[in-house]
């Protein structure tokens, strides 16, 4: 009964979310208005945005390869693609059921047993969040003065550095804490940051392990040129610093996690990051974002439609051949 309720708020629970901000930017803002700047906004840098958007998802399926090759499964490359776009258009319907659709597609067309091909997934998911923790401490190095000037004008910089003697103090106990004790909760998060490390570990395992890491470089270097492309789609955000770019990045990018493929909570993490941090007017800073979130999402309901009507043709076709 309890893993039923937990299961109906996991998928609820972000839709309702979604909902609520979907409300409460379109509150913030008139759709006539909103609208005005979707009819003047210059969509050369937005579909170009879209491209730059494309080529990433599209890495994503070649990169997969690499992982699969060291098991002994050579797939298509048309099947990775496919299966990419549809994790991507079945993740807007149900939190983090694209990845189990990913992988269950893998094994429909490609015969690689559903554990493989989900455990593939993970260990790339884990790259990524290299990746991004990697943006955000160049970000935090590129932007040191700005953040830490931004911090000692809304806090107190005595009481900044007694919160991280804290943060730092309270870390070590509880690193202290999982090493030593026994508890079921101890073993499960000794468990996971233990796959995290033989995650992490793997991809310099792969034959092809260079390659892998130059398509995660690639993937993450397109999104970035995707959100600083769009800005110039707006006269307001053209000459917005590269700060403003980087920072809002990277909150609209954890966005994602909170609603389903970000809707509500995209728009209203860069208005957050671009009104109180950098000044930009409100209206632009959310017409921007859902202009930004709006044709990513355009992108990958075409393409994820698209993918999951030709899967069963494209393999049908392939099978029909071979007999």
């Amino acid at each position: 009964m309890n893993t039923n309720i937990k299961n109906i708020l996991k998928i609820t629970l972000p839709l309702l979310l979604g909902v609520f901000l979907v409300w409460y930017s379109l509150s913030q803002i008139s759709i006539s208005e909103l609208i005005k700047y979707f009819k003047k906004a210059d969509y050369t840098y937005i579909v170009l945005g879209m491209f730059f958007g494309l080529l990433s998802h599209l890495s994503r399926a070649y990169r997969w390869q690499f992982q699969l090759e060291p098991m002994g499964y050579k797939i298509k490359l048309g099947n990775s693609i496919m299966a990419v776009f549809a994790t991507y258009l079945i993740n807007y319907t149900i939190p983090r059921a694209g990845e189990v659709a990913r992988a269950s597609i893998l094994t429909n067309y490609e015969g690689v047993p559903f554990e493989k091909g989900f455990g593939t997934i993970v260990a790339e998911r884990i790259a990524d969040l290299i990746v991004m923790l990697g943006i955000i401490a160049v970000t935090l190095f590129l932007q040191f003065d700005f953040i830490y000037g931004f911090l000692v004008e809304k806090f107190n910089p005595t009481k900044i550095a007694i919160s991280f003697a804290i943060l730092l103090v309270l870390g070590l106990l509880f690193l202290r804490f999982i090493n030593t004790s026994s508890s079921k909760i101890a073993i499960k998060i000794k468990g996971f940051v233990s796959g995290l490390v033989e995650g992490v570990l793997s991809i310099f395992k792969m034959k092809k392990k260079w390659a892998f890491i130059f398509h995660t470089l690639f993937i993450w270097t397109m999104y970035v040129l995707m959100f600083y492309v769009t800005t110039f789609s707006l006269q307001e955000m053209s000459n917005i610093p590269f700060a403003a770019v980087l920072i809002g990045f990277i909150a609209a990018s954890f966005s994602i996690a909170a609603t389903n493929g970000g809707i509500g909570s995209y728009p209203e993490a860069i208005v957050l990051v671009f009104t109180s941090l950098f000044f930009i007017p409100e209206d632009p800073s959310r017409a921007f974002g859902w202009i930004i979130w709006s044709a990513q999402t355009v992108l990958i309901i075409i393409c994820g439609g698209l993918s999951l009507i030709y899967l069963p043709i494209f393999n049908r076709n392939k099978n029909s051949s071979k007999a």
